[in-house]
């Protein structure tokens, strides 16, 4: 029986590229798709796919924070990034949301296959040139020896929260986007400020582009 796969992309002929690959074998079935990360999460708690592949620059919610929130509800589910950008900040990013593969988008048919197959089976899978960067990256010790992260302290929600504010969005387009309370939101925020050490949006957005934390969208910081 064929895994039944999510595909998310915010490109109809990069989805029906896809899913013609896709389906030229007998392991993977498209059942369902979505444009943007908000519609990819709701598909996903109704559904309950066995495999997502999710690209990681989408409108509104990208395909970290909706991998992130996918996961919270579909913890059974698979995902993989797709992506265009081969730099560590975004393939980290990708790995903490728990995605299971990271996967370029000029890799080959084959190598998308084997990725798929790869995490469809409970495994992990990088691309080539990703796990050279890291690889050198952990060579020079990057990985290792930094000074301490400023995030450390933040719960994963509340990074989730950080990294769309960072990304210009206001409380009430947050609240939305996770379906929280307005003023959740904004207590979130006044969390994250003291955890951090900073007192306004401003300095939240500085943190999280010094983190690497974003920038998969144009920022535009607005304050509420």
């Amino acid at each position: 029986m064929p895994y039944r796969v999510l595909l998310v992309d915010d490109h109809r002929i990069m989805r029906d590229g896809i899913k013609t690959i896709l389906e030229r074998s007998n392991d993977f079935q498209v059942m369902w798709e979505a444009e943007n990360g908000a519609d990819a999460v709701q598909i996903a708690k109704r559904n309950q796919p066995d495999l997502v592949l999710m690209d990681i620059g989408l409108p509104g919610m990208n395909g970290i924070d909706a991998t992130t929130e996918l996961l919270r509800h579909c913890p059974a589910t698979r995902v993989a990034i797709l992506s265009m950008y081969d730099d560590e900040n975004s393939v980290l990013a990708a790995i903490r949301s728990g995605a299971r593969a990271f996967i370029l988008k000029k890799a080959s048919s084959a190598d998308l296959m084997d990725a798929l197959r790869a995490v469809a089976k409970g495994g992990s899978y990088l691309s080539s040139q990703v796990s050279d960067h890291l690889l050198a990256r952990i060579q020079r010790g990057d990985l290792e020896h930094r000074s301490r992260d400023p995030l450390e302290g933040l719960t994963q929600r509340e990074v989730q929260v950080l990294r769309l504010v960072a990304e210009g969005k206001t409380s009430k387009e947050i609240a939305q986007l996770l379906d929280l309370g307005l003023q959740t939101v904004r207590s979130y925020r006044k969390t994250m400020m003291k955890k951090i050490g900073v007192t306004n949006v401003a300095g939240l957005t500085q943190v999280a582009l010094a983190a690497g934390l974003t920038g998969w969208n144009r920022l535009e910081i607005r304050p509420d």
